[in-house]
Formats: C-alpha cells, sequence, structure tokens
C-alpha cells in the first residue's frame, strides 16, 4: 500500500464512449494495472495550504475549473490516522463486543444438556442411575429423553425392584424433566421452561425471530440515521438492545421470551455498524485495510471468544443475559468522543457543520489547512450533493431492466442467501460437534482472525471471483468431510475449517457486491441482497435443528451449499483491475467478454512509470464522482447520501474499504 499520494494519471478505454458531463473538471487518468488508490495530483493541496494557489485538486489541464475536493482528499491534510483518530478506533472496541454479545449471547441463554429424563419424583430418593433404571426406556443403547415408564411407582419401590421391566407401557413425560448439568454447569431459560422434546424447536423459533427483528430494525434505525443522523441511530439501536437484552432476564414463558429475541435483533448489526462506518469516514483511505479488518478480527473475535467464558463462569442465564446487555448503556456517552457523519452532514446540505468537525480534527491531530482549501472542498461537497439528487430516481427495480444486469443481481442474492446461510449454519452447529461447546465455540469463532489477515493479503492479489468460489467450495469439502469421520475430535476439526473458509467468503461477498452492482443504485440494492441474506439466516436455526434427527445432516446441507454457492460465484463478473460501474448502462456492461478462466495474478502487469510517459498527453472528462467510484479507499463517497442509507448496508461498506482495488 502506498505510504503517500502520488499523482496519477490514467486512461479508461472501457468507458471511453460516454460523453463528458458539464460544469466538471478535466482530470488526467490512466489505466491502473493493480487498481491501487488512485489518487489526484495533491501538489495543488499544497499550494493552497502555502497560500500560492486554490488548493487544486483537479488535476492537469483544469484551467480555471473549479477544484473538486472530496474526504479523501482532505483526509490527508488533517491527519489521515492521527491521534484523534487512534481514539475513535480504540472507541471501537465496546461495540464490537455489543455485536459479539447480541449475535451469540441466545445460544449460552437456551443451552440444553444432551442428558435429560423425565422426572419422577416418586425417585428423587434414590440416585441418579437408580432412578433411571427402573423410570427411562432404553433406546439404541441410551436412555430414552423423551419418555418413561407409565407404573405406579411407589409399588415398584415396595415391591424392591431395582430394574424396569421392558414390557412396561411408556408414556411422555408428566413431570418435567431432569438434567445432567456436568458439561453445561448452569440452568438456562430452555432447561427451566422445559423446551425439550415436544417443544425441542422454540429455541429455533426465537433464533428465527431474532433475525425478523434485525430486518425490521435494519429498515426502522436506517430511516433514522438518514433522517436524524448517525449518532442517534447509533444510540436508539444500543438502547433498544439494552432494554429489551435485560427484559429477557425476566421473562417467563416462551412467547415473553421470543418477543424481547424479536427486540434483540433491532441492535444486530446496527449496533456496531454505524459506529464502524463513522470511524471509517474519518480514517484515510491508506489506513482503511489496518482499521476495517483489525477492528473485526481483533475486537469482534475478542469478544466471541470470551462470551462463552462469561457464560460459563457466571453461570446463571439471568445474570448472564444481564451482564451482556448492561455495557450496551456506554453508547450514551458516544456523543461526546465521536463526531456525527460529517458526510451525512453533506447530504443534509449541513456543510458548514461538516467543515467545522474537520477543523476540529486538523486542531486535534496538530495540523494546519487553509481556509481556502475548506472553502474548495465545500463547494465541491454542494456539487456532488447536487449530482446525488440527480441520481436519486433510480430504484433496485431497475436493476431487473435489462437482462445481464438481472442476471448478476439474482446471482448475487443466491450466492449471499448461500454464504449467509451457511455462515449462520456454522455459528451456531458447534453445540452439535460432540466437543465441549464452550471450547468449540472459541476456537471456532478464532478463525475469524487468521481469516481476515489472509483475505487483507490475498483479495488484490487473487481476485474476488476464484477466492470466493475456492473459499466457498472449501467449507463444502471439509463441511461433508465432517460426516464421513467419527464424532469428536476429526469432525470438529474439519468443521471448523469449513467456517473458517466460509468466514473468508462471508467478507468477499460484502465486497464484492458493493462493487459489481453500479453506483447509482448501489446502496438501495446492497440493501436489498443483505436483507435476503437475513431471510436466508431466517432459516438457518432449522437447517442446525436437524441435528435432533441425525448430527451429520446440517453439515451435510451446509457443505452442499457452500459449493453450489463457490460455483455460482464463477458467473459473477471479475472486479479486480476493472473501472467499477457508475450507471445502469455501465452495470448492463460490465464484465462482458470476461471468461471464467482469467486470473488476475496472471495478467501482465502494466509498469506505471511507462504508462504514464505513453499517456501523458491523453485526457478523458470524466467526472469526479466516476474517478472516486474507481478507488476501493474512497468508495464511501461514491454518493453522499446514498451510499449509507441503511444499517445493513454499513457492513458492506467495511469490506470495499478494507482493501485497496
Amino acid at each position: 500500500m502506498e505510504g503517500q499520494a502520488k499523482q496519477a494519471y490514467f486512461v479508461n478505454e472501457a468507458f471511453s464512449h460516454e460523453e463528458p458531463s458539464q460544469g466538471l473538471d478535466n482530470l488526467h487518468r490512466r489505466k491502473s494495472a493493480g487498481n491501487k488508490e488512485l489518487q489526484l495530483d495533491l501538489n495543488g493541496f499544497k499550494k493552497s495550504q502555502d497560500g500560492m494557489g486554490s488548493g487544486a485538486g483537479g488535476g492537469g489541464g483544469g484551467g480555471g475549473d473549479p477544484p473538486n475536493l472530496d474526504f479523501d482528499d482532505i483526509l490527508p491534510m488533517i491527519g489521515e490516522f492521527g491521534k484523534y483518530q487512534k481514539i475513535l478506533f480504540i472507541c471501537m472496541i465496546p461495540f464490537s463486543f455489543f455485536v459479539a454479545f447480541v449475535y451469540f449471547s441466545q445460544i449460552f441463554l437456551t443451552l440444553i444438556p444432551e442428558q435429560h429424563w423425565c422426572h419422577v419424583s416418586e425417585l428423587d430418593g434414590l440416585d441418579v442411575e437408580a432412578r433411571l433404571a427402573l423410570s427411562i426406556p432404553m433406546v439404541n443403547g441410551e436412555y430414552n429423553n423423551c419418555y418413561m415408564y407409565d407404573v405406579n411407582y411407589t409399588e415398584v419401590l415396595a415391591q424392591g425392584k431395582v430394574m424396569a421391566d421392558p414390557a412396561w407401557p411408556r408414556v411422555k413425560c408428566r413431570h418435567g424433566w431432569s438434567y445432567n448439568f456436568t458439561e453445561i454447569p448452569y440452568s438456562t431459560v430452555a432447561t427451566e421452561q422445559n423446551w425439550v422434546c415436544d417443544d425441542a424447536a422454540l429455541p429455533t423459533y426465537a433464533q428465527s425471530i431474532f433475525f425478523l427483528g434485525a430486518i425490521v430494525g435494519g429498515l426502522l434505525f436506517g430511516w433514522v440515521a438518514d433522517r436524524f443522523g448517525r449518532i442517534p441511530a447509533l444510540i436508539g439501536t444500543n438502547m433498544m438492545g439494552l432494554f429489551a437484552g435485560i427484559g429477557t432476564a425476566f421473562v417467563n414463558n416462551f412467547w415473553e421470551f421470543a418477543a424481547m429475541r424479536f427486540f434483540v435483533g433491532f441492535a444486530f448489526d446496527n449496533c456496531f455498524t454505524m459506529m464502524y462506518i463513522l470511524v471509517l469516514e474519518y480514517v484515510g483511505p491508506k489506513y482503511r485495510t489496518f482499521v476495517a479488518n483489525m477492528s473485526i478480527a481483533i475486537f469482534f473475535t475478542g469478544a466471541a471468544c470470551l462470551l462463552p467464558w462469561i457464560a460459563y463462569f457466571v453461570a446463571d442465564w439471568k445474570i448472564l443475559a444481564i451482564i451482556t446487555s448492561a455495557p450496551l448503556l456506554l453508547v450514551i456517552f458516544t456523543p461526546v468522543i465521536v463526531p456525527e457523519s460529517a458526510r451525512w452532514l453533506v447530504s443534509q446540505g449541513k456543510v458548514d457543520k461538516a467543515i467545522g468537525i474537520l477543523k476540529k480534527l486538523e486542531h486535534r491531530n496538530g495540523r494546519n489547512v487553509s481556509p481556502q482549501t475548506y472553502q474548495d472542498f465545500a463547494n465541491s461537497c454542494r456539487r456532488m450533493q447536487e449530482q446525488e439528487e440527480q441520481n436519486g430516481s433510480y430504484s433496485v427495480l431497475d436493476l431487473f431492466k435489462s437482462p445481464r444486469l438481472r442476471r448478476t443481481t439474482l446471482l448475487l442474492i443466491v450466492i449471499w442467501m448461500a454464504i449467509s446461510l451457511v455462515f449462520d449454519g456454522h455459528v451456531r452447529n458447534v453445540g452439535s460437534l460432540g466437543l465441549d461447546i464452550f471450547f468449540t465455540f472459541t476456537v471456532a469463532s478464532f478463525t475469524e482472525l487468521p481469516a481476515d489477515t489472509l483475505l487483507t493479503v490475498t483479495l488484490d492479489r487473487f481476485g474476488r471471483r476464484w477466492l470466493a468460489c475456492g473459499s466457498m467450495v472449501a467449507s463444502g469439502i471439509f463441511s461433508l468431510l465432517a460426516t464421513v469421520v467419527p464424532v469428536g475430535v476429526y469432525s470438529a476439526a474439519l468443521a471448523i475449517m469449513g467456517r473458517f473458509f466460509v468466514n473468508i467468503s462471508y467478507n468477499i461477498g460484502l465486497q464484492w457486491a458493493a462493487e459489481v452492482l453500479p453506483t447509482v443504485v448501489r446502496a438501495q440494492a446492497v440493501a436489498f441482497i443483505h436483507i435476503m441474506g437475513y431471510v436466508a439466516s431466517i432459516i438457518a436455526p432449522f437447517v442446525v435443528y436437524l441435528s435432533n434427527i441425525s448430527t451429520s445432516l446440517p453439515l451435510i446441507i451446509l457443505g452442499l451449499l457452500g459449493i453450489l454457492g463457490g460455483l455460482l460465484s464463477l458467473l459473477l463478473p471479475e472486479t479486480l483491475n476493472h473501472d467499477l460501474p457508475q450507471t445502469l448502462s455501465d452495470g448492463e456492461e460490465f464484465g462482458r467478454g470476461q471468461s471464467i478462466w482469467d486470473f488476475p495474478c496472471l495478467a501482465k502487469k502494466v509498469d506505471d512509470e511507462e504508462d504514464e510517459k505513453r499517456n501523458a498527453d491523453v485526457e478523458e472528462v470524466r467526472s469526479q464522482a466516476f474517478v472516486r467510484g474507481t478507488q476501493t479507499g474512497a468508495s464511501l463517497n461514491a454518493s453522499t447520501g446514498g451510499e449509507l442509507r441503511s444499517s445493513i448496508l454499513r457492513r458492506s461498506i467495511k469490506s470495499r474499504n478494507s482493501t485497496k482495488l
């Protein structure tokens, strides 16, 4: 990754048929072999700071045209990762813990020991083995969980019998269940309310209701974020999670529990990603790889690995619900440290407030930016807002009006649903792997760290398509292999490898959808695709529930879906080393002529210096928005208001900024 901004010129032959936009500066461009961060000449910026120029951001040949400055132009001047941004990065820690607790806590609130049997009060004076021998039928060499012998146990004891007669009549449990809490050393809401046997699916229903809440909450707080700002939405979603999470500790029946899970679902994703994107907005492009990936790889992974041991040592599901929810109250201190989104302020026409925030960052980072630069920036923001308003008439339906774009959109939906289902299925299937769930969950969660690290290193080398295919297929193969080895260490190790590879696929999918879809409808389209992913996540708990029939069934389904999703990903266009589509017509033509056998890592690299010399005199008039749209590091600027419309979209922006194209 380049340490300093460099002048870059390139010719975009793929879009040379388009007419130039009026009123926008002329920009020299070159085709970038690696599609690395493409930045405008910042020499003019230095002149502006020295009082010698207007802060040109427009590149050569602009003449008297007004300079175009966006956030990624001005951030290097106020400090890309200075003292204040480092404070913001640290402030992401509690929110990373929040989303891990919200997402995973139900697993440990509803654990049920595998060994549970009908409770027979008349036999309470006997030890466990004696009670089982007298009251519970044997099935395939194991005591049945749901049936007991229908006899008069007072008479049985009086007769001095110590073993049941298999010919005795059987009946479903009448007086509740007894549980072996050796491996799971605490009572949960599921064991207290006996969600077993005929009611064994209730935790599954509750988890699906959680994802319904996530859909509603995403839409609701997405609207709040657009109407009132990111900070109010961040506070609102975390406070919802706080009240519903604490309320979970006081439920008395399933429907109360399900209602609390629905409202806790409001906080899923939103409770972290709004903070996440706020921080990314104030970090310079060359540091977003570190901030975007490490906040997930370290903070989120750390929280997920810690959660099972909190549950283990607290050993009380009600206290666990409170402990994992009460910290969300810290969100009320967010406005003291975290500024409102400057991009949202610009989209609302509050450019002066946005500049005020940038000036605070400048002061705290010990920088000095000239007033003229801020004025140029303000003028550019107003022009960008006008352009965004012109693009506001598009909708998701426009993606289905042309054949190739419709095909791409449908493929993205199916692939993302497969990835979401496989990912969530692996998360929740840890209890069926035959090992201690606390240890297994920790190891499986830790795979996020090497997965994110490996992805950061390889994504710009191997591209999206084959890496997505390879990781999904590998996840599927390891999942299937886990079904043909003995249950225990071997099957768990193979299943965890499946989880590792689907982690990679998940992060690729987040970025890929945002790159393939055209800018003018990107926000709505990515949000729609992610909603479809939540629909798939609603199904995931039922797939995991099939382990009650056979422990192999969930892994077989997850394995087949992984392989199918991986193969389908080969039908999508590669985005590495390609300028991203801006208009619907760009999206229709994007990827035409590509072969599935194209490997970006094998493509001949263009020497930058020779290319600059060869194309120094070739100019192409393109809009500033398009130039920024070709840069992953700057993709937050693709549309000021549209790119952040939905909280469901915000996780996609994480990956779009996690590596430079």
